[in-house]
C-alpha cells in the first residue's frame, strides 16, 4: 500500500480518535480517581487491548465478525456490563472504607488490576470494534503487493499510535485536574465517586451505542 493511502487513513483514524468516546471519559475516570500515574497505565492497557484487536483482524477476526452480525452487539452489551461492575466496585470499595477511616484516600490499585481492566475495555469497546470492521477495510488493496494481513497490521499500528498520542494527552490533562482538586484525602474520595459516575456513563454510551 502507498504512502497516500497510509496518510489518509492516519488522518481518518485522528478525527475518530479525537472525538471524545468511551475511552476518553474511561481514562479520564482513572485520572480524576487515581491519579496521573493510573491514567497513563490506563492508556497502556486500552492501546494494548487495540494491538490485540489489530492481531486478530490481520488474522480474519473482523471478516468473521462481519459473517455473524449477531456477535457484535453481544460484545458490547458485554463491555457495558464490564464497566457498570467497574464502577460498582469502585463505590463498593469507598463504602468499606467509611466509618473511622472515612478520612482515608482510597489505595491505589495495582498496576496489573489497571492494565488488565483497561485492556478489556478497549477489548470490549464497540468503537474500536467498528473501526476494524468498516473503517479498515476501506483502505485494504486486494492487489497490493502487500498480502491482505500485512495491511490490517500496518493500518492498526497506525491506530494504536494514534490512540497512544492522543489518550496520552487526556490521561495527562484528566491526572494534573485530579491532583489539583483530589490533594486531601475527602477531596480524593469525592474525585473516585466522580470517576464512578463517570464509568456508569461509559457503560450507558457503550450500551446504546
Amino acid at each position: 500500500m502507498d504512502t497516500h493511502a497510509l496518510l489518509l487513513f492516519l488522518g481518518v483514524d485522528l478525527l475518530l480518535v479525537c472525538t471524545p468516546g468511551p475511552d476518553w471519559l474511561y481514562i479520564a475516570a482513572r485520572g480524576l480517581g487515581q491519579g496521573r500515574r493510573a491514567a497513563l497505565i490506563a492508556v497502556g492497557g486500552v492501546c494494548a487491548g487495540y494491538a490485540v484487536h489489530t492481531l486478530l483482524s490481520s488474522a480474519g477476526l473482523a471478516a468473521a465478525l462481519r459473517a455473524v452480525p449477531a456477535a457484535l452487539p453481544v460484545l458490547r452489551l458485554t463491555g457495558a456490563a464490564y464497566l457498570l461492575v467497574l464502577a460498582v466496585m469502585m463505590l463498593l470499595a469507598l463504602r468499606k472504607s467509611g466509618g473511622a477511616a472515612a478520612l482515608a484516600a482510597p489505595k491505589p490499585q495495582p498496576t496489573a488490576t489497571v492494565l488488565r481492566q483497561s485492556m478489556l475495555t478497549a477489548l470490549l469497546n464497540p468503537k474500536g470494534l467498528l473501526l476494524y470492521l468498516s473503517l479498515v477495510p476501506q483502505f485494504v488493496d486486494p492487489d497490493a503487493a502487500l498480502p491482505v494481513g500485512g495491511q490490517v497490521l500496518a493500518l492498526g499500528s497506525l491506530n494504536v499510535l494514534a490512540c497512544a498520542v492522543v489518550y496520552g494527552l487526556v490521561a495527562y490533562a484528566s491526572g494534573r485536574l485530579g491532583g489539583r482538586f483530589g490533594g486531601t484525602p475527602q477531596a480524593a474520595r469525592r474525585m473516585t465517586m466522580v470517576s464512578a459516575v463517570l464509568l456508569m456513563l461509559v457503560a450507558g454510551v457503550t450500551a446504546s451505542a
